[in-house]
């Protein structure tokens, strides 16, 4: 079995099956110490889910999960959020248990909601000292992995002025495990549209930019 074959494997052992016997994934929302809101816009996992179902072959659970670093619960799903405005602070304990998931095929997506850049850098360097975050550009393989976007990580929210930027860490067969998208706010343009306010062109970006990360993980 080769690398790419094992981590789809992977993947599907870890999707559940419903009554049916249909695969569902369900998306894991990560609860973290340091005084950062994790838990901000409810409604954004279960309006991406319900997007992923209606234009997708993959079958989601709406309902968000919560999950803590601090035990193996996390091994149950392929794919965690991470999300929030202000500090992160992980334990020994977290530190060691994300980096044995994201060793064992695990996948985690961060989306800074303004305010995160500086406490999760600090954070992920803990957890793989040895790797540093790498911008991926606008050829690789996740902006094209279900719908094309040719000029890479789309803008949704102005923050800072700054231009879009996603980081990556990677395994070391070249996988990619960790994906930090900054001065964007992706997850934003899930929340439901009066919580935000943001046109439909937006938030229609944002909802394709969604699908092709859980594609590109359920894929890859």
């Amino acid at each position: 079995m080769n690398i790419i074959k094992m981590f789809l494997f992977v993947f599907i052992l870890l999707i559940p099956l419903n009554l049916s016997g249909e695969m569902e994934l369900t998306i894991a929302r990560v609860q973290y110490d340091g005084g950062g809101d994790w838990y901000n816009d409810t409604s954004v996992i279960p309006n991406l889910c319900n997007e992923i179902s209606s234009r997708t072959l993959i079958k989601t659970v709406p309902e968000q999960a919560i999950v803590s670093l601090k035990n193996n619960s996390i091994l149950n799903y392929p794919l965690l959020y991470m999300t929030g405005h202000g500090n992160i602070s992980f334990s020994e304990e977290e530190i060691v248990n994300l980096r044995n998931y994201l060793e064992k095929g695990g996948f985690l997506y961060i989306d800074d909601d303004y305010g995160l850049d500086k406490y999760i850098r600090r954070e992920l360097a803990k957890v793989f000292p040895e790797k540093e975050l790498q911008e991926l550009p606008a050829t690789f393989p996740l902006f094209d992995s279900y719908y094309i976007f040719p000029n890479g990580l789309p803008k949704i929210h102005e923050h800072d002025g700054k231009r879009p930027q996603a980081f990556g860490i990677f395994d070391d067969y070249g996988r990619l495990t960790v994906l930090y998208t900054y001065e964007t706010n992706i997850s934003d343009g899930w929340a439901s549209q009066e919580v935000h306010k943001d046109p439909s062109h937006i938030r229609e970006q944002a909802f394709k930019m969604g699908i092709n990360i859980v594609y590109y993980v359920l894929t890859h």
